[in-house]
């Protein structure tokens, strides 16, 4: 049944929808010449000097406020930063003030594309002291260990983390002020097998435990100084590279722009999809859809499942255009077919528009970069975000 005309900006045309039907993902978006928050995926491990250097990142983490916190500031899906400027003070067992100790807390993450590795790159600078009479600052130590976890529910069968050979350093304020920098790797054994039924991979956790004593005052602990999510994975081919290993709590967004001639009717549509929804086919009143700032996307590599949705968008673009057959015009949607909020969702809250079949076309290709740019893998969380 025809409801509707193509509007005027649509010249009639019909193909089949593109790979992805618009499966739009996000986060290091600049890597692909949009708009955002980007950052390309380093695809070997760094040398020492690089890692110790801590380069653009040390940079950049001084000037985000979440770096002061114990998950720190997630760059991107590969890079991540704690930087607290730490205070303590030192009291006896009767509660008395023994010395007060300032000092600045770096931990720099580098996760890798190709690579089940991750190395942390952690410092203790401009340390300062204060003493009460007769407390020597000199005899305080201070301790910094690693420890790991395993989230087995969330894993493959037999996940395994390989630990540096070092996880725990002490020494005192002299010895920490000579040489405040240690590297840190872990890493995750895989079969050297592809398998499509097992990706091989591993959900962990990094923790660092911090400790000050002194002779003469209880010790000062915290266990959870500073900490890190992380996954290993060989999911191969839908991943892009065939391992790798990534940061899980970096927000992964795609950042497309209207003013980009390539995407502009695919940024349009999924404009208008998360801002006036009940403008959009299926309308229905109350329509709301998901992808923008508080609800995410979640991938969908399940083919058959990707042509179920394609197949259901198509059908609700020919209910309201009609038959566009032999024009230049593709079926657009959002959430896209290969999300799992896609049109066989079950709940209607989906978008569809007929566009040019080159701007569908780019914002699939996109799409699909974005996802393997970012080792964005099954049921993986995304968000989608237009800009000017």
């Amino acid at each position: 049944m025809r409801r509707n005309q193509p509007p005027a900006t649509l010249q009639p045309t019909r193909r089949r929808p593109r790979a992805a039907v618009l499966s739009g993902l996000p986060a290091l978006a600049c890597a692909f010449g949009l708009t955002g928050n980007a950052t390309a995926a380093s695809p070997h491990p760094r040398t020492a000097a690089t890692l110790t250097s801590g380069g653009d990142l040390r940079a950049e983490c001084a000037t985000h406020p979440e770096a002061n916190t114990k998950k720190g500031w997630v760059k991107s899906r590969f890079e991540s930063c704690v930087h607290q400027p730490v205070y303590l003070k030192l009291l006896d067992d009767k509660r008395r003030l023994r010395g007060e100790l300032w000092f600045d807390l770096w931990m720099l993450g580098f996760a890798y594309d190709g690579s089940r590795r991750v190395d942390y790159v952690t410092s203790v600078e401009n340390i300062r002291t204060q003493a009460v009479s007769g407390e020597d600052p000199a005899t305080w130590r201070i301790s910094q260990s690693f420890d790991h976890s395993i989230n087995a529910s969330a894993s493959s069968p037999n996940p395994e983390i390989s630990k540096p050979a070092t996880t725990a350093r002490a020494g005192t304020i002299a010895e920490w002020t000579t040489n405040p920098t240690q590297v840190l790797t872990y890493t995750s054994p895989d079969t050297g097998t592809l398998d499509p039924a097992n990706p091989q991979i591993v959900q962990g956790q990094v923790i660092m435990e911090m400790s000050v004593t002194s002779p003469t005052a209880a010790p000062w602990v915290e266990s959870n100084m500073a900490y890190s999510n992380i996954r290993f994975d060989y999911a191969g081919r839908p991943a892009g590279k065939y391992k790798g290993t990534v940061f899980t709590e970096a927000r992964v967004e795609l950042a497309m722009s209207l003013s980009d001639p390539t995407v502009k009717q695919s940024a349009r549509h999924i404009l208008d999809a998360q801002q006036f929804p009940e403008r959009t086919f299926p309308s229905w009143p109350g329509k709301t859809v998901p992808g923008g700032n508080d609800e995410p996307l979640h991938r969908l590599i399940d083919v058959d499942k990707q042509k179920a949705n394609r197949k259901r968008s198509i059908e609700q673009c020919e209910d309201a255009w009609g038959d566009y057959t032999g024009t230049r015009l593709q079926c657009d949607e959002y959430p896209f077919a290969s999300t799992k909020e896609g049109s066989m969702n079950g709940d209607n809250r989906y978008s569809v528009r007929l566009i040019d079949g080159s701007d569908n076309g780019a914002g699939g290709n996109l799409i699909q970069s974005l996802y393997e740019q970012n080792r964005i893998l099954d049921n993986d969380p995304f968000y989608v975000k237009i800009v000017p």
